[in-house]
């Protein structure tokens, strides 16, 4: 029977610090870009691996105090840095594996996401690093 993972206690930090308050989606990705490698004679595409292209997405509740969402990440737009995402607050283990990019960048930041009436949220994307999980 097929185990399915709820997510109610995800954790996550930018340069070590959490941002697991303020978070309310992530999204990371492992993608290597493909190569086509297709020679005369085959009868189908064929494509091989070349470089990875990794990102993580998330949605945060942008707050501006001291060691919040703002401050954290305002030095970071055009730098390298390490983000750390985890389903579950417990620790790691198979069923609750540490992901990593090292060296993401960060291109953007959103300083102002601003309705009348609503929260505002911020949507904020690492690119590239080097991609690691962890499960012990």
């Amino acid at each position: 029977m097929a185990t399915n993972t709820y997510l109610s206690k995800p954790t996550g930090t930018v340069t070590s610090v959490t941002q697991t308050g303020f978070a309310t989606s992530a999204v990371q990705a492992r993608t290597n870009t493909a190569a086509d490698t297709t020679v005369f004679g085959n009868t189908a595409r064929v494509y091989s691996a070349t470089i990875e292209d990794n990102s993580l997405t998330v949605t945060l509740f942008m707050t501006y105090a001291a060691s919040e969402v703002y401050a954290t990440l305002a030095t970071l737009v055009g730098t390298q840095t390490t983000v750390v995402v985890k389903p579950t607050s417990a620790a790691v283990g198979a069923t609750n594996p540490n992901f990593t990019l090292t060296g993401a960048y960060l291109e953007t930041l959103p300083v102002l996401n601003a309705t009348l009436g609503e929260i505002s949220q911020i949507d904020i994307t690492f690119t590239g690093g080097v991609y690691t999980a962890a499960i012990v």
